[in-house]
């Protein structure tokens, strides 16, 4: 089985599927929307951990920028009725930290905004991941701070999402996002994609 992948992107589909280059052999990985921007790059190289699924006919590589991405995935795929195609379509319409928020408050009429999810999946989802799962915690009342990294880089990909979803490619909306600068820490996603959408349209 193929647990990780380091090499370089020679093609990336706007469905998410990237062709990774590692010693000369091309490997087709599908990723969540918002991966590519996340993974880590270290000498021109990307670094993707890999679930291998097998099936009868074929098999597939589906790719992550975590280790915790690629074990939400898991956790989810082990869920009845989940397969890897709705697990990749949560996993690219919203952030860890945020699934983890939604599973704790029992918030099904959000999960059922995702593609794919239906009510009864989005109640599966609630009750069998609601011990393995832990959402974060809210700041004290009245505190002031900045975004942690963890989550400026959650809203940077809910972003990214936003704009491939609507036909971007993913390095244009990289570009955008890398223009949106500090209003990453405290913009509301919304005004977010807003701006991004104004920067592209130039």
């Amino acid at each position: 089985m193929i647990g990780r992948l380091a090499g370089r992107i020679v093609d990336d589909s706007a469905d998410g599927m990237l062709v990774i280059d590692v010693g000369g052999v091309g490997y087709e990985v599908m990723v969540p929307l918002g991966t590519v921007g996340r993974l880590a790059v270290e000498g021109g190289l990307v670094t993707v951990y890999v679930h291998t699924h097998v099936r009868e006919d074929a098999l597939l590589l589906y790719g992550f920028a975590s280790l915790d991405d690629r074990a939400t995935f898991r956790l989810l795929t082990g869920i009845s009725a989940i397969g890897p195609k709705i697990a990749m379509s949560i996993l690219g319409a919203v952030t860890i930290p945020d699934l983890a928020l939604a599973v704790t408050r029992g918030e099904t009429t959000r999960l059922t905004k995702i593609p794919g999810v239906g009510k009864k999946t989005a109640e599966r989802i609630v009750l069998e991941l609601k011990d393995k799962l832990v959402a974060p915690k809210a700041s004290p009342a009245g505190a002031t701070s900045s975004a942690s990294p963890a989550a400026q880089a959650g809203k940077a990909e809910l972003v990214h999402g936003a704009l491939t979803r609507m036909g971007f490619r993913p390095a244009e909306a990289e570009r955008a996002i890398a223009s949106l600068g500090s209003r990453i820490d405290s913009a509301p996603i919304g005004d977010l994609v807003r701006d991004a959408l104004a920067v592209l349209s130039k």
